[in-house]
């Protein structure tokens, strides 16, 4: 439906998967698993929403389809958003859901803030040259952070407090409204799993870690886009759950 969809279908062909693109409700009992790209959350709420895809693939994810999202797609597979955007008619904007956490969208900073940082990322698999234990680059970009996990949540990597940017303030990344400009704008608040915790939208505040990959069951999430540099392990990891080997 929107964003950057060819970057995962190159991953997923250079480890000898098959991708296809799913744009219809049919097209989702084609497939073992399903990747949900970053992008704009709320675009792809209204669109898979407008398309008919929102209700079957919410009862996919219920039924063990193996789901992996990144960016956006960690928003879209939140049970909670911190700080949803809503429509000019007040409604906030929907999730697939199936991940018990609470994300904050943007909650890295608008575009401007966007940086990449070298993470130690539990589960993954020797693929290619990168062995199992080599730290990911990870890109950042419009990303979210993950505040809350529930029980049943593994979390797989943080971004540690020395390498987490500061938070943008609610007046520099914030937008309201659906469908137009950087809908995904948020500011800090709350608490992360990790035992920090933040108050005050518009502060200048410290950082602390941030989690920014999770896992539970048979879906996967990442706030960074591994696709962007070449990392393929994460994906290998999406196709191993998929074959029920992780």
């Amino acid at each position: 439906m929107q964003g950057d969809v060819r970057e995962h279908i190159a991953t997923i062909e250079s480890l000898g998967g098959r991708a296809v693109t799913v744009r219809r409700p049919a097209e989702l009992a084609a497939v073992d698993g399903l990747i949900i790209p970053g992008g704009e959350s709320t675009t792809i709420d209204k669109l898979t929403r407008t398309f008919g895809l929102a209700a079957p693939l919410r009862e996919l994810i219920v039924g063990g389809l193996p789901v992996y999202g990144s960016c956006a797609g960690m928003i879209m597979l939140s049970d909670v958003i911190a700080d949803p955007a809503t429509d000019r008619s007040g409604n906030p904007q929907q999730t697939f859901g199936g991940l018990d956490m609470v994300v904050r969208r943007n909650a890295f900073g608008r575009q401007r803030e966007s940086f990449e940082t070298d993470l130690d990322f539990a589960e993954l698999a020797a693929t290619g040259t990168a062995a199992a234990g080599d730290p990911v680059r990870a890109v950042f970009i419009r990303a979210p952070w993950v505040e809350k996990v529930g029980d049943g949540v593994e979390v797989l990597a943080q971004v540690p407090a020395a390498g987490t940017p500061r938070a943008a303030p609610r007046d520099d990344v914030g937008d309201s409204s659906y469908g137009g400009g950087s809908s995904d704008g948020s500011s800090d608040g709350s608490s992360d799993g990790s035992g920090g915790a933040t108050d005050g939208a518009g502060a200048d505040l410290e950082p602390v870690a941030r989690i920014v990959a999770v896992r539970s069951g048979n879906l996967l999430a990442t706030s960074f886009h591994p696709e962007v540099t070449g990392e393929r392990r994460v994906h290998e990891l999406f196709i191993r759950m998929i074959r029920g080997e992780a």
